[in-house]
């Protein structure tokens, strides 16, 4: 899991530091519950801060448990100073780019393109075009935790904190707006394709670079931009060929997800002693119309979800399912591009060290479920997707898509070329089965009973 619980982090309790802007809290929460923020209703403390002056009205939100105004401001706000329009000359680059990427791709398997239109996102179009994805992805999550919260605090101080209990709810949608802001700002700053993060973000059918990040990440580099380019239109258009013609495996991803949050329960006896040990320290006095002690208590940790086996196994299946999706796509690029762009290999390369280190993808599910992308399981993936090229051919290797049962478990990328050999006895038991059902079938056409004579074969 990840150190802090989803939506809630540490207050800073550094006296000097608390009434300063924080980088890890741009929206000013520590001073909303800071002790300088003691003494009047919440309205009043909103009030009384620039910034929720302004963004008070969102305080009325009731579109779901993430206020996802709050968090497209946030993470625009974020980019405002660092965000470039994209021009004629870089949406033409990108449409070529990944019209040429297709081509290469038809060459290497028989899914067809999933790009029914190519785009250059800036930084803004990519938080504003990717909303909608993300809503779908962490609703869920963000609904089981407050539900949890709630039912996790006793009764006893829910009914304590009178009128703030109403407000809790909407507090914890600014708390999970703010930081899906933060992530989706910085991931903004960072991704430069539309599945970069190992989902689809994008409007179906839509092949996304953002040319802004696409340049920062070439100039690094010692390749031409137009290749660093081609590259990475190679990898948006292979995935959307899997995303296009998988139709399952959107879902599937989806499905893990939410498995884990169904499972997240926070235990109630552990909240209980937490509060005791609040009153203790606080003299006996825990006050939960105190909005400070309400702000240290959540960030205790006493609210972070405890992990069930359940939750491990959705945890296990959703990291071998981008596994394999990331192992597919670089087995087909590297079939693509591997004679035709003399910097595939470092550029591929590259890429493996950027997901090794905490690239978008990584960090992105790390801040969801606290699920760690680990590079071995992509290198093994890959390793699944290239031997089956190698010793069956394209065909066989997508056949393994057609079904989810067909895949390869968390367990078979333990040891990936046993599985790539079993499949070739599984495809001669496969043959034989048929071969003996023809021969019985074509038996039962050459004899009629009426022929027969006392259990004589009959006569030709």
């Amino acid at each position: 899991m990840s150190d802090v619980p989803f939506g809630f982090g540490l207050p800073d309790r550094d006296p000097e530091r608390r009434d300063q802007p924080s980088p890890n809290d741009p929206f000013g929460f520590s001073a909303l519950f800071g002790a300088g923020g003691a003494g009047g209703t919440p309205e009043e403390l909103l009030g009384k801060m620039p910034l929720f002056a302004e963004l008070q009205k969102l305080m009325n939100w009731s579109g779901g448990p993430v206020n996802w105004d709050l968090a497209r401001q946030g993470a625009i706000s974020g980019l405002a100073t660092g965000t470039q329009p994209t021009s004629e000359a870089e949406r033409a680059a990108v449409t070529e780019a990944l019209r040429l990427a297709d081509l290469w791709l038809d060459q290497v398997t028989d899914l067809p393109s999933g790009v029914d239109r190519a785009v250059a996102w800036s930084r803004v179009e990519w938080v504003e075009q990717t909303l909608p994805a993300w809503s779908r992805l962490i609703d869920p999550l963000a609904e089981k935790v407050v539900a949890a919260m709630t039912s996790a605090l006793p009764q006893e101080a829910m009914a304590m904190a009178g009128p703030l209990a109403g407000l809790m709810g909407r507090m914890g949608g600014l708390m999970f707006g703010a930081q899906v802001g933060q992530a989706m700002g910085r991931l903004a700053g960072e991704v430069l394709t539309g599945t970069e993060v190992g989902l689809p973000l994008a409007p179906a059918g839509s092949g996304v670079l953002v040319p802004q990040n696409v340049a920062e990440f070439a100039s690094g580099l010692d390749r031409p931009a137009d290749e660093v380019r081609l590259f990475l239109a190679l990898r948006e258009a292979a995935s959307l060929r899997l995303f296009a013609h998988v139709p399952w495996l959107r879902q599937q991803l989806h499905d893990a997800v939410h498995a884990y949050a169904r499972g997240i329960t926070i235990d109630r006896e552990a909240i209980e002693r937490g509060l005791n040990d609040a009153m203790g320290s606080m003299g006996g006095g825990f006050d939960p119309s105190n909005p400070e002690a309400i702000q240290e208590l959540l960030g205790s940790g006493l609210l972070e979800p405890e992990e069930t086996p359940e939750q491990q196994m959705a945890l296990r299946r959703l990291e071998t399912l981008l596994a394999l999706v990331e192992g597919w796509v670089d087995a087909v690029v590297a079939a693509a591009a591997g004679e035709r762009l003399p910097g595939h290999g470092a550029l591929a390369e590259t890429m493996r060290r950027r997901r090794a280190s905490g690239g978008p993808a990584e960090q992105t599910f790390a801040t969801l479920v606290g699920l760690q992308l680990r590079p071995r399981r992509l290198r093994d993936a890959a390793t699944v997707w290239g031997a089956m090229s190698q010793r069956y051919g394209s065909a066989e290797r997508d056949r393994l898509w057609s079904h989810p049962d067909l895949l390869p478990t968390s367990d078979d990328l333990d040891e990936p070329l046993d599985f790539v050999a079993r499949q070739g006895v599984d495809d001669e038991l496969r043959a034989l089965t048929e071969e003996a059902e023809a021969q019985g079938g074509a038996a039962d056409d050459t004899v009629d009973p009426a022929d027969g004579q006392d259990g004589d074969s009959p006569t030709r």
